[in-house]
């Protein structure tokens, strides 16, 4: 048999329960229901009780007739019986306050209700105005769990005298309406007595009347009006507030008045201070200078201070010279007084010194503009200009050492240090102006090394590989000798040889060089001084070219040795030489010469411009000026 009924079971596919309410005809009906849980009748007698009744007293239908069929009993849902039925419960809860000197904990009233209809539960506490709590519904209305194994609470689980526990919070129940005490018998329930409410303490000590204690005093206020009245002690102060923001140090007169003790603080206006003019700062009253401990947190903004709030007032001894006061939460400082003070304190208080201090404070040292760090575009003088001006201006040049140096330009032949193979037979020219202390790097082009030569770095200003970004260290002249690695843009260069025009620089300006400089040209011209080895006077035998040319430029030394253009021919081809390559155009040369009246028209020095001619229409002059020098 179990086996027949598990197979039933899962022939099943309806689940639902039968309806029990229907409408035929616009009307309401009820019907017992024939079929339960998943479509099986239900086994039951359909007799009516009205039915049962005639079978159970057997009367006979002959004597009494047929008797009448009582209605069957009407069928009334839970949510239609229980609709608008709710239990009330009154009850409360302990809340502790930490942070309070004056109370410890607080109780506060709650209404419990209970829905009836489908048993739910809701915690509203009753609004206290004023009370600075937020109240009103503390637990809206849900089911509410009993314990942590699902149950939830059930009305029979309510009593009055007991304690419940809603989400951490424990109330107790101490009484409930008339409606809940019916309904709770009627069920079988036993109410426990009823108890009284609980109150909270603060609230009970609230509702007490303050006790006040009066002492009659023996002070005469009408003698001290009469001996007093129109005396009054006058104090020069100063308020300092240059600490805040937007602070000053402004002046004021502090009047005491001895017939009432009262206190008047007055604005010192000067002409043009841009002030409106309201002479009071403070009015005349009486000012406190100890309060009572409850009293820290008084509105002093909105109502005024009385005797119960004060435990001392401020008194002409507490104005001194040289001591501060703290008034309306500000510190006054007392400078000097008028006679009239100085002769009262002196017969009252027996103070004879009150000098006057000098409060004038001395200007402070200009504040020292620090510049933000360097941003990397153009040189840092540029990059400073935009913090001294809205509009930039560009930076202030030395006009004399430019008016001095104009035109002067140091040359120097370098060559690149650099692991690669193919960087080590190139050579640059430095060109150093002294007018602007810029650098610009030349590479003379040569014919079938791959590589182009022409301007390698443009007029700039090099910084030292070892200095700072903000406090950049350029180089100057008296870095270029012979020997020296100079680094320009983490590119290393050492100086191999300079012009004539470097050592007549530096023996005019020694001063300005190291001995270890100075000592590298000096062993540089007696190499160049010195007679040539062998093996290069062999090699200049083997080339005819090199041995013409030699030749020619000795001839022209001898027949225009003294021509009068031999001294400045060499600077004038040097200032139209600006990148210091060794070459001038074609045109540029012969308008030089024509200025320094040489005879190109001769025919040796034809040959000769005709040797020193380069296939790209411009002309070495190098080898022509060594034809016009000694």
């Amino acid at each position: 048999m179990p086996s027949l009924n598990v197979g039933k079971l899962l022939d099943k596919t309806a689940f639902h329960r039968s309806q029990t309410l229907g409408y035929r005809n616009g009307y309401a009906i009820v019907r017992r229901p024939t079929v339960g849980i998943g479509g099986d009748r239900l086994q039951f007698n359909q007799l009516s009780q009205a039915e049962l009744d005639e079978l159970a007293s057997k009367a006979p239908v002959l004597t009494y007739g047929q008797p009448k069929q009582a209605p069957p009993a009407d069928f009334i849902p839970a949510h239609v019986a229980f609709d608008k039925k709710v239990l009330k419960f009154d009850a409360y809860f302990q809340e502790d306050v930490p942070m309070s000197t004056e109370e410890q904990y607080r109780i506060r009233q709650v209404n419990i209700y209970y829905y009836l209809e489908d048993d739910s539960m809701s915690v509203i506490e009753p609004v206290v105005e004023n009370s600075g709590i937020p109240q009103g519904k503390l637990i809206k209305r849900q089911r509410l769990a009993k314990n942590d194994r699902g149950d939830h609470y059930h009305w029979k689980d309510l009593n009055r005298g007991i304690n419940i526990t809603i989400y951490g919070k424990t109330f107790h129940v101490v009484d409930c309406d008339q409606f809940t005490q019916v309904f709770l018998e009627s069920q079988g329930i036993e109410l426990n007595p009823p108890e009284k409410m609980a109150l909270d303490p603060y609230t009970e000590l609230r509702k007490q009347p303050l006790r006040k204690y009066v002492t009659p005093s023996d002070f005469d206020q009408l003698k001290q009006f009469l001996t007093f009245d129109k005396q009054v002690l006058r104090f020069y102060a100063i308020w300092d507030d240059t600490d805040s923001m937007y602070g000053e140090c402004r002046t004021y007169i502090i009047h005491y008045y001895l017939m009432d003790d009262t206190v008047e603080i007055r604005e010192v206006h000067e002409r043009n201070d841009g002030r409106d003019p309201f002479p009071l700062l403070m009015n005349r009253q009486r000012m406190p200078k100890v309060l009572v401990e409850n009293a820290k947190n008084f509105p002093q903004c909105v109502l005024e201070i009385s005797d119960q709030e004060v435990l001392e007032w401020y008194t002409a001894k507490d104005f001194i010279v040289g001591k501060s006061l703290t008034m309306l939460g500000r510190t006054f400082f007392i400078y000097d007084c008028d006679p009239f003070t100085r002769r009262y304190y002196k017969e009252k208080f027996g103070i004879t010194n009150l000098p006057r201090i000098d409060v004038s404070k001395q200007e402070l040292p200009p504040v020292k503009q620090e510049l933000p760090p360097y941003n990397g575009f153009g040189l840092v003088e540029d990059s400073a200009q935009n913090c001294f001006a809205l509009i930039p201006k560009a930076p202030k040049k030395d006009v004399i050492k430019m008016l001095v140096n104009d035109n002067k330009v140091l040359r120097y032949l370098a060559v690149l240090e650099s692991p690669i193979p193919e960087d080590k037979d190139r050579k640059f020219v430095f060109s150093y102006f002294l007018a602007t202390d810029m650098i610009s790097i030349f590479e003379p082009p040569v014919r079938n090394s791959g590589i182009i030569g022409g301007k390698y770095l443009g007029r700039t200003k090099v910084v030292k590989p070892y200095s700072t970004v903000d406090n950049p260290i350029y180089y100057g002249p008296s870095d270029f000798f012979i020997g020296a690695v100079i680094e320009v843009f983490g590119h290393r260069f050492i100086i191999l040889d300079t012009d004539e025009y470097v050592l007549k620089y530096m023996e005019s300006n020694a001063a300005q060089y190291s001995p270890e400089a100075l000592a590298s040209i000096q062993n540089h011209v007696r190499k160049r001084e010195a007679p040539a080895p062998e093996s290069e006077s062999k090699q200049t035998e083997k080339d005819p070219g090199v041995q013409e040319l030699e030749a020619l430029i000795d001839t022209i030394q001898k027949q225009l040795k003294d021509h009068s253009c031999k001294d400045n021919i060499h600077e004038a081809f040097q200032i139209y030489d600006k990148e210091a390559s060794g070459y001038v155009d074609r045109d540029m040369f012969f308008k030089i010469c024509e200025s320094l009246n040489v005879p190109v028209d001769d025919s040796l020095v034809k040959e000769l411009i005709r040797m020193c001619s380069h296939g790209e229409g411009k002309i070495n002059y190098y080898n022509f000026v060594r034809a016009f020098s000694n």
